[in-house]
């Protein structure tokens, strides 16, 4: 019995046009009346999955900036702080790469340097909370992920160039256009596996959606994994099962319908 859905955002359950199928919320209630918990795993701060989930935000779990922020009603249950030693060495770096923007992740906000606009407009997407500094390498906040924005192709420049980082903290393609570097062994998987033991559900008892990379170890760690007919060609190989529909034609609601309450 599936106690626990998780679905990924961008490219899973949000259409190209970052939105949510109408259909979702009736889905949603019927989740509820059967005593299963509804879950987002993104890379996307905690804040704007809060403000898109506003209506719901008491009922759901919230796995933010790819694992690295865990929050189940209105309080944050894990927190996985980067070394700030690394964020001097990753900025270093970065002034040397072509084409790309950082982004500091904070558990109180997301940074950057860049106020251009064609840039802002991007990462505020993803980042409802973002405040403009003169220096990244003297942001005080509890970081816990560097983003890289990659106007050039994350995994053709920017994942080869922080490739060096590898060694000792995760580098993952979290997009087309984004690179996240975290804490090794910070993953969506890693938050899932610890939101599966604070709620006592079972593996078997879990069932998740993913489109890219950075849903890989999600998908391990439940046993109704999908990967959406739109995904990156490698998630296939880890998921048991594809969706029939992709995410523009409400893939998620579709199969958690099929799958879930259709007895």
């Amino acid at each position: 019995m599936i106690k626990l859905v998780i679905t990924d955002m961008d490219g899973t359950l949000l259409s190209d046009t970052k939105e949510i199928h109408p259909s979702f919320w009736e889905v949603h209630q019927q989740l509820v009346e059967r005593g299963i918990i509804f879950a987002v795993a993104s890379g996307r701060q905690v804040y704007n999955l809060e403000e898109e989930f506003a209506n719901i935000k008491d009922d759901t779990l919230f796995i933010a900036e790819n694992g690295t922020i865990v929050r189940y009603k209105g309080r944050d249950v894990y927190i996985n702080e980067l070394d700030k030693q690394l964020l001097s060495k990753v900025v270093a770096k970065s002034r040397e790469v072509e084409g790309i923007e950082m982004v500091v992740c904070g558990r109180r906000s997301a940074y950057v340097e860049n106020d251009d606009p064609k840039l802002l407009k991007e990462v505020r997407k993803y980042y409802h909370r973002l405040e403009i500094i003169e220096d990244l390498t003297l942001v005080e906040d509890e970081i816990v992920k560097i983003a890289i924005y990659d106007s050039i192709g994350s995994e053709i420049n920017s994942a080869k160039a922080f490739a060096e980082f590898s060694n000792n903290y995760k580098v993952t393609v979290s997009g087309p256009e984004w690179l996240d570097i975290s804490n090794m062994g910070a993953s969506k998987g890693d938050a899932i596996r610890r939101a599966q033991e604070k709620l006592g559900i079972a593996k078997e008892e879990t069932m998740a959606f993913g489109d890219y990379l950075n849903d890989y170890e999600m998908l391990q760690e439940s046993g109704l994994s999908y990967a959406m007919k739109n995904s990156h060609p490698d998630l296939l190989k880890v998921a048991r099962f594809v969706t029939e529909y992709d995410n523009n034609n409400n893939g998620v609601v579709e199969t958690i319908r099929k799958v879930l309450l259709s007895t």
